[in-house]
């Protein structure tokens, strides 16, 4: 019996990923001012960040309804496989919940297993790419889940914000502090913390963002046997001098990377970068 993982695009896996991986991946919804868009189907992340630039207001994602997950779910357990599905955190989105009732309304739903990554973006790719070796080395789907949820709550998600514009437009931060960050040049820094999106300090120019992220990684030591994911919005080459400085630092032999799509991207907009790990604490 063979098994099918899915996830949802807000792990940002881009779709050849997916492919090569063999993951299905379900598109969430965008909400831009001319009409709704479907993530990495008639909205890839180029296009995304263009449109976010021209915006009044910004996007917003919305989350995924039951039937949805039916008519993806049903098919693959129709095939008599297993299905293991890593979604959005359930502390970010309806999505979650909206999966546990599709699992009440497919035939078979005896052999899915939902899984709350309590993440998003890099840290719920870190997972999906975690449960793809997993498979592929001929571990059931149950080993899977539980390999998984025993990594879950040592998953690390760290990003600095490059631009305040998009903060200051959804009111996170005001115009007056907006304006004197952007002079100052601060960037935000932000985390996972049980499974939400949170502020947990700031730091000024790229050198502060590489000491913020050691002393990061020195309270919570990188796990060498799990995936390292980087990540950027419209920023590859600032991403890839972090990367370089970080891995060199932690003694990090291997990486990933990809680009942060619409979820972090609504808020954060072009210019962020970060790292997504598993902890040994």
């Amino acid at each position: 019996m063979a098994i099918e993982i899915i996830t949802d695009s807000t792990s940002d896996l881009t779709a050849q990923e997916a492919r090569e991986r063999n993951v299905h991946l379900i598109p969430m919804r965008v909400i831009f001012e001319d009409g709704v868009y479907q993530d990495g189907v008639d909205l890839d992340k180029e296009t995304f960040y263009t449109k976010q630039a021209e915006a009044k207001i910004l996007p917003k994602t919305t989350q995924l309804n039951p039937q949805e997950y039916c008519d993806v779910f049903q098919p693959l357990l129709d095939t008599g496989n297993e299905v293991v599905a890593i979604l959005l955190s359930s502390k970010l989105s309806g999505s979650y919940q909206s999966a546990c009732v599709a699992a009440g309304m497919v035939e078979g739903a005896e052999r899915l297993h939902l899984v709350d990554s309590l993440n998003v973006t890099i840290g719920e790719g870190l997972l999906v790419r975690e449960a793809v070796r997993l498979r592929d080395a001929g571990a059931t789907a149950s080993e899977i889940v539980d390999h998984l949820e025993q990594l879950r709550p040592r998953v690390r998600f760290l990003a600095f914000v490059g631009t305040l514009k998009y903060l200051k437009m959804g009111g996170r931060v005001s115009a007056s502090a907006a304006a004197l960050g952007t002079m100052l040049g601060i960037s935000p820094v932000v985390a996972i913390v049980d499974g939400e999106v949170r502020s947990v300090g700031k730091v000024r120019g790229k050198a502060k963002a590489l000491d913020y992220t050691l002393d990061f990684a020195a309270a919570y030591p990188v796990d060498s046997r799990c995936p390292v994911v980087f990540g950027h919005s419209r920023c590859q080459e600032a991403m890839e001098e972090y990367a370089r400085k970080v891995t060199a630092a932690l003694g990090i032999h291997t990486y990933e990377w990809d680009e942060l799509g619409a979820v972090i991207g609504a808020h954060a907009g072009p210019g962020c970068w970060g790292m997504a790990y598993v902890g040994l604490k």
